[in-house]
C-alpha cells in the first residue's frame, strides 16, 4: 500500500521566520511602541477575525463583494474574514464601547492578511503593522501629529533624517478637482483616484492611460480606465503639478487650482494648519513636505493623508531605484458612523515593519543580525546527566539563557552543534574535571577571533587558546562575564 505524503510546502505570499528575523522584527516593533507610548497612546489587541460587514470593503484594486481579503462562512452561516489592517477593528471597538474616553488613543500591532493577486518581492499576503491612531477628534493638531510620530519613529530606528521623508496631501484637494472636472459618479471618482495612486509605479505616462481609455501592462494584462476627457486629465495633471519645495508654495499653488470648489478650499485651509502646527515643532518642509501626487488606495480617508518614504537607493532587478512607501496613513471621519451612525472624526498611521525592515536590508546589504544563542553545556559521561542538568539550571537561575545538550554524538559533534546554535560559552566538564572539582569553558566568540591569528595548528590544539579552566564554583560567575562580552560585541 503506498503512502501519499503531503509537500512540505508554503501558499505564495506567506513565508516563516527564523530566530534572526523574528528578533529583528520584535526589536523593531518594540522601538517603535515605545515611540507611540512616549506620545500619550496605549495599548489595544483586537481579534484576527472579524466579521466580513464590519471590516467593510476599502481595499484598493477589487470590485468583488469582500474582494482582497481571506473570508469563509463560520458555523452559523455568517461570513467571517482575516483583518486586512487594524483600523476596520478600531472603528468596531470605538463603536461598541462608547464609554471610551474620548479622544480615543490607542497603539497596535500585528499580523495583517491580504487576498493579493500576484504575490511577490515585497508584496506579502501576510504582514505585520504597527499602528498608531487618535479617535473622537477634528483637530488638524491631530493630523500634524501623526507626522511628528511618523518622524520620531523612523529616527529611533536608526534612519537619519536625510534618508526619509514623510510626504502629506489632502483627499479634499483631490474632491475639489474632481468636482471642477465635473466627475460626479463615486465609482468613477474612486477609480480616478486609484489611478492617481499608481502614479509611483507606473509613471505619468502610465496614469493618463488609466485616467483615459485603460493600460496593458507588459505581461498582456488589460487595466480598464476611467474614460475621462483630455480636459478632465488636464485638470487632474494641473493638481499633480502642484507640489512645490516648501509647504506654503504648494498650499497656494492648489489653493489657485481648486479655489472654485469649496471641498478643495477646506483641504487647502487645513493643509496651511497643519503647516502652521508642523513649524511649532520644527519639522521642516525638508522632513515633511505637502505632495499633492499622494493619495492612499484606501478608499475610507475623507482628508489629509500621508506617507512616510525612504529616499535611499536600492538595488532592485538590477536596476538602483527608491524603495518608497514604508509607513502610511490619512484622516477617516466617517469609519465609526458605519456602526453608529454618527459621525466620529479620527486621523492616524501604520507603519509596515516587514517592509521597512526588508529596506534596511537591502540597503546595508545584510541580512538580521544573528544575537547569540544559549550557553551548551555538553554531556561527556552519560552517568553524569543529573550533574549536568545541575548545572544548567544554575545558569538559568541566574538569567542566562542555556541548553543542556540532549542530542546523539560525540564531543565533536557537541561543538559543532554549539557552533550551529550561536552558543558564546560551551561547558565542558569530563571525569577528570569533576574529581579536580573544575569545568572547562569554551569562549567561542575569542575562538573564532583568535582562529583568524593564529595559522599554526599544532599550537592552536596545544594551547587551546580560548579555552579556560576555572573552578566548579565559579561556573555562572566566569560565563556571565563571557556573555556579557559577547552581548556587548553583537550590540
Amino acid at each position: 500500500m503506498s503512502t501519499v505524503r503531503p509537500e512540505a510546502r508554503l501558499p505564495r505570499g506567506f513565508r516563516d521566520a527564523f530566530a534572526a528575523d523574528f528578533l529583528a522584527r520584535r526589536k523593531a516593533i518594540d522601538t517603535i511602541c515605545k515611540v507611540y507610548a512616549v506620545f500619550g497612546f496605549e495599548p489595544l489587541e483586537t481579534s484576527s477575525i472579524e466579521y466580513l460587514d464590519a471590516l467593510g470593503k476599502y481595499l484598493p484594486d477589487t470590485d468583488a463583494p469582500g474582494g482582497g481579503v481571506f473570508a469563509l462562512r463560520d458555523d452559523d452561516g455568517e461570513w467571517i474574514a482575516l483583518r486586512y489592517d487594524l483600523t476596520a477593528p478600531l472603528a468596531r471597538v470605538v463603536a461598541a464601547h462608547p464609554d471610551l474616553p474620548s479622544p480615543f488613543r490607542r497603539y497596535q500591532f500585528g499580523s495583517v492578511f491580504r487576498r493579493e493577486k500576484k504575490p511577490g518581492p515585497g508584496r506579502f499576503r501576510e504582514f505585520y503593522q504597527c499602528d498608531f491612531d487618535t479617535v473622537g477628534t477634528a483637530s488638524p493638531a491631530a493630523d500634524a501629529e501623526v507626522c511628528a510620530v511618523l518622524c520620531r519613529a523612523l529616527r529611533e530606528l536608526g534612519i537619519p533624517a536625510s534618508d526619509f521623508i514623510v510626504r502629506v496631501n489632502n483627499r479634499k484637494l483631490l474632491n475639489g478637482v474632481l468636482d471642477a472636472a465635473r466627475i460626479d459618479e463615486p465609482s468613477r471618482r474612486l477609480l480616478v483616484l486609484r489611478s492617481i495612486d499608481k502614479l509611483d509605479k507606473f509613471g505619468i505616462e502610465g496614469v493618463v492611460q488609466l485616467l483615459g481609455a485603460g493600460r496593458t501592462d507588459p505581461s498582456g494584462e488589460r487595466t480598464d480606465g476611467a474614460k475621462l476627457e483630455p480636459a478632465q486629465i488636464d485638470l487632474i495633471l494641473g493638481l499633480l503639478q502642484c507640489s512645490q519645495p516648501d509647504r506654503a508654495g504648494t498650499c497656494d499653488a492648489a489653493e489657485r487650482l481648486v479655489r472654485d470648489s469649496e471641498s478643495g478650499r477646506e483641504g487647502v485651509a487645513e493643509l496651511r494648519e497643519i503647516h502652521a502646527l508642523l513649524d511649532a515643532m520644527d519639522l521642516p518642509s525638508s522632513l515633511v513636505t505637502f505632495d499633492t501626487n499622494v493619495v492612499r488606495g484606501l478608499e475610507y480617508y475623507t482628508g489629509p493623508v500621508f506617507e512616510a518614504e525612504l529616499t535611499f537607493l536600492v538595488e532592485e532587478e538590477g536596476e538602483k531605484r527608491k524603495f518608497g512607501s514604508v509607513a502610511g496613513g490619512g484622516r477617516y471621519d466617517y469609519l465609526v458612523e458605519r456602526f453608529t451612525g454618527n459621525k466620529v472624526p479620527a486621523t492616524g498611521a501604520s507603519i509596515g515593519v516587514d517592509r521597512l525592515l526588508a529596506a534596511l536590508a537591502k540597503q546595508r546589504g545584510e541580512r538580521a543580525e544573528s544575537l547569540p544563542g544559549p550557553v551548551i553545556v555538553t554531556a561527556m559521561d552519560r552517568e553524569r546527566l543529573a550533574d549536568y542538568q545541575r548545572m544548567t539550571n544554575e545558569l538559568r537561575e541566574a538569567g542566562i539563557p542555556a541548553e543542556l545538550y540532549l542530542g546523539g554524538g560525540g564531543f565533536r559533534q557537541q561543538l559543532k552543534y554549539a557552533d550551529r546554535r550561536l552558543a558564546p560559552v560551551v561547558v565542558i566538564a569530563g571525569s577528570n574535571e569533576f574529581e579536580r572539582g573544575e569545568v572547562t569553558l569554551k569562549d567561542m566568540l575569542a575562538g573564532k577571533q583568535l582562529s583568524e591569528q593564529i595559522t599554526d595548528k599544532l599550537v592552536w590544539r596545544k594551547e587551546q587558546p580560548a579555552q579556560r579552566v576555572v573552578p566548579r564554583s565559579r561556573l555562572v560567575a566566569e560565563v556571565q562575564e563571557i556573555v556579557q562580552r559577547a552581548t556587548r560585541g553583537s550590540s
